[in-house]
């Protein structure tokens, strides 16, 4: 339990300050891609017996890199797609070679978070380190270029290159936070909570902050009910995000 309550508000926390600027620059789908993408890392992971985490620290930045790469600004939503389709198909396959069918597809698209090992926190709390750390230096030219790309382009920003560092990032809070929560939930806690910040606040940094302490309180409901209820982690995890979208776009319109 322990570890489950560190792995994740680690979790929380990185899903917050990475989500904002996810829902800030319209990029759900990738959001949504990256995970569903590094499947495929995981499955074979489990396939060659090694820790799922190397499998999706490969998978990931791969899938980001390709999105990257090939896609367009307003056609990235296609290679997207591909690149999901390819890469569950491919996990697919790896799937098959395994005996453990059931219960991996399980863990890695629910997570698996009262299984978390004290290595596995470790690992979880370097590669939160590493995130927040490129969040913050690449904080204002981020800001702006989701904000106001056509400016960022003017002020010699190059949102090209700031576009993949970008998706290389959520690669690694893919390959952080798969292994805790699933590849289903990450969606959950990257677009929820920050969605709902945006509603309760306007300055960047207060909804930032808004938004880390949404998904803290979200993971930590999810893993306290479902240890008194023994309900699946995912269930908590999935209603406490979409009740929190809803209960912002009350405030919001009350507001108005």
């Amino acid at each position: 339990m322990t570890n489950a309550w560190l792995a994740g508000s680690l979790v929380a926390v990185v899903a917050g300050v990475v989500g904002f600027f996810v829902v800030l620059r319209g990029a759900t789908f990738a959001a949504h891609g990256v995970p569903l993408a590094s499947f495929a890392g995981a499955a074979g992971a489990s396939v060659v017996g090694v820790p799922a985490v190397v499998g999706l620290a490969v998978f990931s930045p791969v899938a980001a890199v390709a999105i990257g790469l090939l896609g367009r600004r307003r056609r990235s939503d296609v290679v997207t797609a591909l690149v999901v389709a390819a890469m569950l198909g491919l996990g697919a396959l790896f799937l098959s070679w395994t005996v453990e069918y059931a219960s991996e597809i399980y863990a890695l698209l629910f997570g698996e978070v009262l299984g978390v090992t004290g290595t596995e926190v470790w690992l979880s709390a370097a590669l939160t380190g590493a995130a927040l750390l490129a969040v913050a230096t690449l904080y204002r030219p981020l800001l702006l270029s989701s904000v106001a790309g056509e400016v960022a382009e003017a002020r010699g920003v190059r949102t090209a290159r700031l576009e993949l560092l970008f998706l290389v990032l959520m690669a690694v809070v893919t390959t952080l936070a798969v292994p805790v929560v699933g590849t289903l939930l990450m969606f959950t806690l990257m677009v929820g909570p920050p969605a709902a910040a945006r509603a309760f606040v306007r300055s960047p940094l207060a909804a930032m902050a808004a938004s880390v302490g949404i998904a803290l309180v979200t993971v930590w409901l999810a893993i306290a009910l479902a240890y008194e209820t023994t309900w699946p982690i995912g269930f908590f995890v999935g209603i406490a995000g979409a009740a929190w979208y809803v209960l912002a776009r009350v405030v919001a319109a009350r507001r108005r």
